[in-house]
């Protein structure tokens, strides 16, 4: 019976998930700890490393529109990867009660790190080239964007998602429409990298994230959908609140 439930919870998630094109992992994160009883550390490692198949499709779809900027994507996603790695071996050296706390206070950060993208996009601010597109420079930014979204990633289980676009966006200068779908492509290493860490610590359930990935790729299939029937302004909200609303579950 619980396997049931955590599939149709999943898949009514999806469908709020594709609604809003986020890779969902802090809900994710929430309703396996809050409303299924798991161990936050084991909802991290499955909620990380459902990311990835949902990233895969996603930058499948980026790709073919010509939204994905390869380089930039490459070496920041490895970079990102490599720091998914390491921190997912520290977060087990957190009390379980100070990680929710922890993985709440980023999943708050994160909607409001979105908030600001938008704005500033509402704005005429976003960039309209990319300057740093080789040289050293650019090496150096995409390492520190990556290991640093990467770290967050691997130790909180979020995707990291408006952190990445953020720093694509004002430290690479790339344009809002690049930078969405380039992270997309940042994500998957960083997914897979962080999934893996876990799973070498025993924090990884591979039934579980089964029941998590085939629930929530059925919902957003359908959730998706819906994307461009709704007004612009409920869809930003939306995706500004679901964060939050994660971060607030755990709370509970």
């Amino acid at each position: 019976m619980t396997i049931l439930g955590i599939m149709l919870v999943m898949t009514a998630l999806g469908l709020l998930l594709g609604f809003v094109g986020a890779g969902g992992s802090g809900f994710i994160i929430a309703i396996l700890t809050v409303v299924f009883g798991y161990p936050i550390h084991t909802a991290l490692g499955t909620a990380l490393a459902a990311m990835f198949f949902s990233s895969l499709s996603g930058s499948i779809s980026h790709y073919r529109e010509g939204n994905m900027i390869l380089k930039a994507g490459a070496a920041v996603g490895l970079a990102g990867a490599a720091g998914a790695w390491i921190s997912s071996g520290w977060s087990s050296l957190i009390p379980a009660d100070r990680l929710g706390w922890m993985t709440s206070g980023m999943l708050f950060l994160s909607g409001l790190a979105l908030w600001f993208k938008m704005a500033s996009a509402a704005r005429g601010k976003e960039a309209v080239t990319i300057p740093v597109a080789g040289g050293w420079r650019f090496w150096l930014y995409a390492l520190l964007i990556g290991v640093v979204t990467g770290a967050l990633s691997g130790l909180f289980g979020i995707g990291s998602t408006p952190f990445i676009q953020l720093g694509l966006m004002l430290v690479l200068r790339m344009p809002l429409r690049y930078a969405a779908g380039t992270t997309m492509m940042v994500i998957i290493p960083i997914a897979l990298a962080g999934g893996a860490g876990y799973y070498s610590v025993g924090y990884l359930d591979v039934h579980l994230l089964a029941v998590v990935v085939a629930g929530t790729m059925c919902g957003s299939f359908l959730g998706a959908k819906f994307t461009k029937r709704v007004p612009a302004l409920l869809l930003k909200t939306c995706m500004v609140i679901t964060p939050m609303l994660g971060a607030a579950i755990l709370l509970l």
